[in-house]
């Protein structure tokens, strides 16, 4: 998966790493959107969110099947202040890239993540930001 460097005003890049929760959209193989909240980290230096999430998930299941063009959507909101960020989507069960994941939520949200067996990261290659009062 290439990723991008995407360019961030200040604030947008500080909203990003108060510990909020987001939504992430994923399309299921019918075409249909799936919204769940999730926790996750953006790296503003290489544009890559990160999501850890199960194997199972829907979330990593919807990735999976949408294959190499496979494109998610993650909006992180507090009141009229929000911030999307889109982009191209793969998931990993990479051990090192599984533990750079659950380091980075660790340090956001100041706790580990759940550690399921089937332990998977769903990593965002952003291309696109949109955001309101920020």
């Amino acid at each position: 998966m290439s990723r991008a460097t995407v360019e961030l005003p200040a604030a947008t890049r500080v909203f990003l790493t108060r510990p909020h929760t987001a939504t992430l959209t994923t399309l299921r193989p019918d075409g249909t959107p799936h919204v769940t909240p999730v926790h996750f980290t953006f790296d503003a230096a290489t544009g890559l969110v990160r999501v850890t999430t199960r194997a199972g998930a829907r979330k990593a299941r919807n990735v999976v099947a949408g294959g190499p063009t496979a494109r998610v959507a993650l909006c992180q909101a507090d009141g009229f202040r929000w911030v999307s960020l889109e982009g191209g989507a793969a998931v990993t069960d990479d051990p090192a890239r599984s533990a750079e994941a659950v380091r980075r939520y660790t340090v956001r949200y100041r706790a580990a993540p759940p550690a399921p067996l089937d332990l998977v990261v769903v990593e965002i290659a952003v291309d696109r930001v949109l955001s309101l009062n920020l």
